[in-house]
């Protein structure tokens, strides 16, 4: 068996309840829970429904910080997207002082401190689940800001960091296993995504997918109450969405899914256009000869400037997203206002503002999907509502890299068992287009401009924690690089020690050689060491990750490598089949951690 049996919740309660009389104090109390949680899995969703109810509360607290700061904009009105009108002053003052002051505060904290946040899909891939709460605070009141002054852009970015920095925290406190910490931070993402949408299954599938990675049915359980815990915290705060009303069809007809196929496909095309925007967005908008503090102040002018042809773009667009699911725009104007919203988008992440686009890119698909029935209506009868429903969900897809998501969103969304088929297709098509042709979503484009390789929140950090410093061997043997083969026979008589490193008179690295080679009969008495360091040798430094070490076994197809430092002196030595065998061994760990097993070497 991998570990005891637990115990019945009578003994274990018993246990809590005298570890608590004997250490009555607060670190006497953190032990005694996480004793609870290390015996029996049930206190760990038990957990979870803690973290659950913390984003929930997060999700409504920010959602009522907002509506006050779009009173600033609109008064009387909690939607800026949803207007017909704004006042010219108000459009184009109110975004550009929210960017000042959004671009002050981020310049002060750079001075003062170091400010690198920390996302729930970097902290799981990396960092163990690690995040800064207070870090993560920041975020949550700059992404508050920037959606309260107009900022096209959602606020689902800081609903998932807080709820996932509350479930890192927690469990960092009660210091808890890695792999428990990585599923309390997706608990986290997945009570916020859930309370954001009222959606209890997206919000679930949102964590499997994104920042933990995978779905396992021993994280089911606490993801889903954390979910389901969240929404209940929105309802009885009044901050929950209205329910949204899309007409649909009974049922889809068998040639419709080729056009939706190709919807898809088109979404997906869409979404990488406005990724790639972004970026040139930004590069265009750093180029500017201006100070770093100032960009999100222009940036706050342009999406006034936008907002004049349509108040559409201000925010996130989630109620001009459901007006049109209800009342789908003709063709041009869903086209002009496409272009307006992705435009402000790209510009509000470029000049600096907090959000996301999941937000965004639900109206943006609408709004695909508006156009591309406007295209096909003279050659195929397709309902716009169904267009409008799957290009919302398929260029979603795209941007966050979600499939599972969005179908069950579509199914909560609309309750259309027809119209969720339809999306499946839509949202399988959509994902591999983005694959073949991008290779990335939103956040993990973000990821890769930055130099890193994460494409979702699977555990990668223990490969990187791996260094060859922690895996060499010291007791290294070294040999004057100026002696001849008849000097390291006499040295080295016997075919031990298996690899010798040749070193100058400075103790500089020069070469590796297999002791075997030494008394080969094809090197003569006189041939120099050095004659036999293959061409293609080379040397590995201390703090070179498993994976890069791995990658230089292959490349050379050399049994093992010496270690130097950038001075070029010798540490030690790193061998193929040790480092295959610390790979089995951190590959069979995850695994189990996975599979809810515990893992014993």
């Amino acid at each position: 068996m991998d570990g005891p049996s637990p115990a019945s919740p009578a003994a274990t309660m018993t246990g809590f309840l005298g570890h608590i009389r004997t250490h009555a104090t607060l670190p006497g109390f953190l032990a005694a829970v996480r004793a609870l949680v290390r015996t029996d899995t049930l206190w760990l969703v038990a957990l979870a429904a803690v973290v659950g109810l913390l984003a929930g509360g997060t999700v409504s607290l920010m959602t009522a910080a907002t509506f006050l700061a779009h009173h600033l904009l609109a008064p009387g009105s909690n939607r800026l997207s949803g207007l017909t009108s704004i006042m010219p002053a108000r459009a184009l003052l109110v975004p550009s002082l929210g960017g000042l002051l959004l671009g002050l505060g981020g310049y002060a904290l750079a001075r003062k401190t170091r400010f690198r946040p920390v996302d729930p899909v970097e902290a799981n891939a990396l960092h163990g689940g690690r995040m800064s709460l207070r870090d993560s605070l920041i975020v949550g009141a700059q992404t508050v800001l920037s959606n309260g002054c107009g900022a096209s852009l959602g606020l689902e970015a800081g609903f998932s960091q807080l709820g996932a920095a509350f479930g890192s925290r927690l469990g960092r406190q009660l210091r808890m296993h890695r792999a428990d910490v990585r599923l309390l931070v997706g608990c986290g993402a997945a009570g916020a995504i859930g309370a954001a949408f009222d959606a209890p299954l997206a919000g679930s599938f949102y964590a499997f997918e994104l920042i933990i990675g995978s779905y396992t049915f021993t994280a089911l359980a606490p993801v889903a109450l954390a979910a389901v815990v969240a929404i209940g915290v929105v309802h009885l705060t009044g901050m929950v969405l209205p329910p949204v009303s899309v007409l649909t069809p009974p049922a889809i007809p068998p040639l419709a899914y080729l056009p939706i196929t190709l919807l898809g496909a088109v979404a997906a095309l869409v979404a990488v256009a406005l990724m790639k925007g972004v970026t040139l967005t930004e590069r265009a908008l750093h180029a500017l000869p201006v100070p770093i503090w100032l960009r999100p102040a222009i940036g706050g002018l342009l999406v006034g400037l936008l907002a004049l042809i349509s108040p559409s773009v201000l925010s996130s667009g989630h109620m001009a997203m459901r007006s049109s699911l209800s009342d789908t725009p003709p063709f041009l104007i869903a086209l002009g206002l496409l272009g307006l919203k992705a435009l402000a988008s790209a510009i509000s992440i470029g000049s600096g503002f907090r959000g996301g686009l999941f937000f965004a890119s639900l109206y943006l698909g609408v709004l695909t999907g508006a156009v591309f029935a406007g295209i096909i209506s003279p050659l195929i009868t397709l309902p716009v509502s169904v267009c409008a429903v799957v290009g919302m969900c398929a260029l979603a897809v795209a941007v966050i890299g979600g499939p599972m998501t969005m179908i069950f969103l579509a199914l909560e969304t609309t309750g259309s068992l027809p119209l969720t088929s339809a999306v499946m297709v839509s949202a399988i098509v959509s994902s591999i287009t983005v694959r073949r042709t991008f290779g990335y979503s939103f956040a993990t484009w973000r990821f890769h401009l930055r130099g890193e390789n994460i494409r979702s929140g699977v555990d990668i950090g223990w490969m990187r924690s791996l260094t060859v410093e922690r895996m060499m061997r010291t007791e290294v043997v070294t040999f004057p690089a100026s002696e001849t083969v008849a000097g390291a026979r006499l040295a080295f008589p016997s075919h031990t020690p298996r690899y010798i490193i040749l070193r100058d008179e400075q103790g500089h690295y020069k070469g590796l050689v297999e002791n075997v080679s030494f008394h080969a009969t094809r090197y003569t008495d006189m041939t120099p060491l050095l004659d036999l360091v293959p061409a293609d040798d080379e040397a590995l430094l201390p703090e070179t990750s498993l994976s890069a070490a791995l990658a230089c076994f292959e490349r050379t197809s050399r049994p093992a490598c010496a270690v130097i430092n950038q001075k070029k002196q010798v540490l030690g030595l790193l061998s193929e089949r040790y480092v295959l065998r610390r790979y089995a061994e951190e590959l069979e760990r995850t695994r189990r951690e996975l599979a809810g097993e515990k893992y014993r070497p």
